[in-house]
């Protein structure tokens, strides 16, 4: 089995913080037992499953917030990859359950910084690509409303931003 040490980190930490309160869905790289499949219809079908998140906090029944957890390939097309993906789904399938996106769904992105190299441009790169997605949301039709891209890695991840920012946008 392939370790994510990011990946657990933030499972445990969002699932410690929120678990008490929503239904915090995680994937098995992230301490869950199972994928979490979004797809683009209410129709469960290899067709309209676009992606697998890596972790969901469901709030009133509604998918609230979309995780994605990057370690290895931190590259823009990637990293837009996961978020066009998230936002052309509706909801997330799995058994007999359908859980519908709420109209204000939140994206969080968190990338890996613990491979790059001293003086690398990645980190900015980050930043502009946060600040590029955030102008052109919401994408026509999703009910992504919020984006947030963070990075760190498992040595030193600060979780006080994404906590603070979680129950801000929880609250409402």
């Amino acid at each position: 089995m392939v370790e994510h040490p990011l990946h657990m980190l933030v499972g445990n930490a969002i699932y410690n913080e929120f678990a008490k309160k929503f239904a915090v869905l995680r994937d098995p790289a992230c301490g869950g037992d199972h994928s979490l499949p979004l797809f683009n219809s209410r129709e469960k079908s290899g067709s309209n499953e676009f992606c697998d998140a890596d972790m969901l906090i469901i709030k009133d029944n509604k998918i609230k917030a979309i995780f994605e957890i990057e370690e290895a390939n931190i590259k823009p097309t990637q990293i837009c990859g996961k978020f066009l993906t998230s936002a052309l789904s509706c909801c997330y399938i799995y058994e007999r359950a359908t859980i519908e996106m709420d109209d204000s769904t939140i994206f969080i992105q968190i990338l890996d910084n613990l491979s790059l190299k001293p003086n690398s441009a990645k980190e900015n790169q980050w930043k502009n690509l946060e600040r590029g997605v955030s102008k052109i949301i919401p994408v026509k039709d999703s009910k992504i409303k919020h984006y947030k891209l963070l990075f760190g890695n498992a040595k030193d991840f600060n979780f006080d931003p994404l906590i603070q920012y979680l129950n801000e946008v929880l609250a409402e």
